[in-house]
């Protein structure tokens, strides 16, 4: 988890793993070919992850963060959003949780055709909504258009639709759509998108749907809802897919509470106290210095660190360069040079983290070293640039001016947690005649203004993607387009032809190397003030959970918890009782590696 996870934008259960150095998947090998999908070997099967000893039932109490504005993922991609709606509604397919072969759900089967322009979907002839009505053609149209609505505010997902024609209705469970160029995402745009009941939505402003989910199509459905504190879900009994054995093991939970609280004080109490069942929160401080005592010390609280293929994303500081004085690269490159991380890593992180200085982190490696500079601390250099883009200290104020203007400018903030770090940043900024004034805005105001572009510094962090491609938050056509991930008003024209390039190229190595060299270009802009990232998972755990032997899945975060733990009757009543006689438990493992586990398998 990120040291402060502020935006944590990423698609569904697809596409939340991480596209790792020399995995190919089928549809995209560099002899990609006309195939139906999934692929004829495919058959159902018992997931490798899950195990067979999970038992449906009990309750899973999660923190998520604080309360959103919406829990709607097509108009608030948020992780918060993304956590409710993936449960509540499925994608069309999945991947296998380790090969990352496709794998059907509401879709039986998606046909491409020779020229890889043409998409046939065919909707599973069982597939009904909570409700019993069927899913249909016509729930697919309606999502579509009502996604690419001017009047939606569905930024974040009208870019991948765009590529395609108008959906052309075969009959009630087969769709045929037309992409206007061939692209390697176009399959994954159409596996991972999600529809929504026709008959529930049709009529409705779509931007106001943002509690209320009564008809779905996953496996819960929400039971209760107090606005501002919990969200309760409960597994559904007559869920279409129940029967086939890659869900058998997964999904055990009966309830799902979600906790909302405003701050990761408040999270970690609610944590220590019971209140909640899991956190995967911490931050250095809290996983070094605070997580000690005798719930840890007996093991009734289990806590790991797991290193698996789960996405490394970035987090910093987006500047919004669409306006002064972040529309000046000097003036980007000297707020760089500001931040002293690694004086911050050593003294209040524990040095648990590294420097970031690409958005693609994982691409590199010993066989493909990060050549991008990496910011450090210098204020000279900052000083220099700042003269250079003419701001001038006022001999009176010590302020930096231009044109009669003062360099005073407004850090839009949403977690009073993160600013400790913030006000060290705001010291080195006077030093050199810059103002940063601290605006803290609760989540909704803050993604409010987000989506409109309306700030000049904030904090953000996104996870990484498996099917990886930066068109939807780099390319300058996202640029304008209120609510979309391309908050920085980036616009680089040989950024453009490389993002449209690698969309063309199917063999991976080739695209990672486009992908290289669109992360070095970005980083020259210098959008955002990077700033550190773990390569780790951090989790603890009341110790009362049966989980899989790699406690998280190969490709994912805290979302394993969701998907494949359950509630032990046998541990829950040891650790009950070694609370009740102030006794120890067995201790769990510290640190756990996936690839160690599953190469021994």
């Amino acid at each position: 988890m990120f040291e402060n996870s502020i935006i944590n934008r990423k698609p569904f259960r697809l596409a939340t793993c991480i596209l790792m150095m020399g995995q190919v998947l089928l549809f995209l090998c560099s002899n990609a070919l006309a195939a139906v999908y999934p692929g004829p070997n495919w058959k159902d099967d018992y997931d490798p992850i899950a195990s067979p000893d999970a038992i449906i039932g009990g309750k899973f109490k999660m923190v998520l963060g604080p309360y959103p504005s919406s829990f709607n993922l097509y108009t608030n991609y948020t992780s918060q959003s993304l956590a409710v709606f993936s449960l509540l509604y499925d994608g069309l397919f999945d991947v296998h949780p380790l090969t990352l072969d496709w794998s059907p759900r509401l879709a039986s089967a998606i046909e491409v055709s020779d020229d890889q322009l043409t998409f046939t979907i065919h909707l599973d002839s069982n597939a009904v909504w909570s409700d019993g009505e069927p899913i249909t053609s016509q729930d697919f149209l309606f999502t579509w258009e009502t996604i690419l609505d001017p009047k939606s505010l569905a930024g974040v997902h009208k870019h991948s639709l765009e590529k395609f024609g108008i959906p052309d209705l075969i009959d009630e469970k087969t769709i045929r759509l037309k992409a206007d160029k061939v692209d390697w995402s176009n399959m994954v745009s159409l596996a991972s998108f999600v529809i929504l009941p026709k008959h529930h939505f049709e009529g409705l402003d779509f931007n106001d749907q943002d509690f209320q989910f009564p008809i779905v199509s996953g496996r819960y459905k929400i039971s209760e809802m107090k606005e501002g504190s919990y969200l309760r879900m409960e597994r559904r009994s007559n869920w279409w897919l129940e029967d086939q054995k890659r869900f058998i093991g997964t999904d055990n939970f009966q309830t799902i509470e979600f906790r909302f609280y405003a701050t990761r004080d408040l999270m970690w109490e609610a944590f220590k106290t019971g209140d909640v069942d899991t956190f995967a929160y911490a931050t250095a401080q809290i996983w070094n210095e605070d997580a000690k005592g005798e719930p840890f010390d007996k093991h009734w609280i289990a806590k790991h660190k797991i290193y698996n293929k789960a996405p490394i994303g970035i987090q910093g500081f987006p500047m919004n360069m669409r306006k002064a004085p972040f529309d000046d690269i000097r003036v980007r490159k000297a707020m760089a040079h500001m931040l002293d991380r690694r004086t911050i890593n050593k003294t209040m992180l524990f040095g648990d983290y590294f420097m970031q200085n690409s958005i693609y982190h994982d691409l590199y490696g010993e066989d493909h070293p990060n050549t991008n500079l990496q910011f450090e601390y210098e204020p000279e250099t900052a000083r220099k640039l700042l003269d250079e883009a003419g701001w001038k200290a006022n001999p009176d104020t010590g302020i930096l001016e231009k044109d009669g203007e003062p360099f005073v400018f407004t850090f839009l903030g949403r977690s009073p947690d993160f600013n400790k770090y913030l006000v060290i940043y705001q010291e080195a900024l006077k030093d050199v005649g810059i103002e940063m004034r601290i605006q803290e805005k609760d989540w909704a105001a803050w993604t409010k203004d987000m989506d409109e572009f309306n700030y000049e510094m904030t904090l953000a962090a996104w996870g990484a993607p498996i099917f990886r491609s930066p068109e939807g938050m780099w390319h300058s056509r996202e640029a304008d387009r209120k609510s979309s991930n391309n908050i920085y008003g980036f616009k680089n024209a040989k950024v453009d032809q490389l993002i449209e390039k690698q969309l063309k190229e199917f063999d991976i190595g080739k695209r990672m190397e486009i992908l290289r060299e669109i992360d070095h270009l970005i980083q020259l802009e210098m959008p955002m003030v990077m700033i550190w990232m773990i390569d780790f998972q951090r989790i603890m755990y009341w110790n009362k959970f049966g989980t899989p032997e790699t406690v998280y899945d190969k490709f994912n975060d805290e979302a394993s918890a969701l998907h494949y733990w359950w509630v032990d009757p046998d541990l829950q009543a040891d650790l009950e009782s070694a609370k009740a006689n102030v006794e120890g438990l067995p201790p769990t493992s510290d640190t756990i590696v996936f690839d160690e586990i599953f190469s021994e398998n």
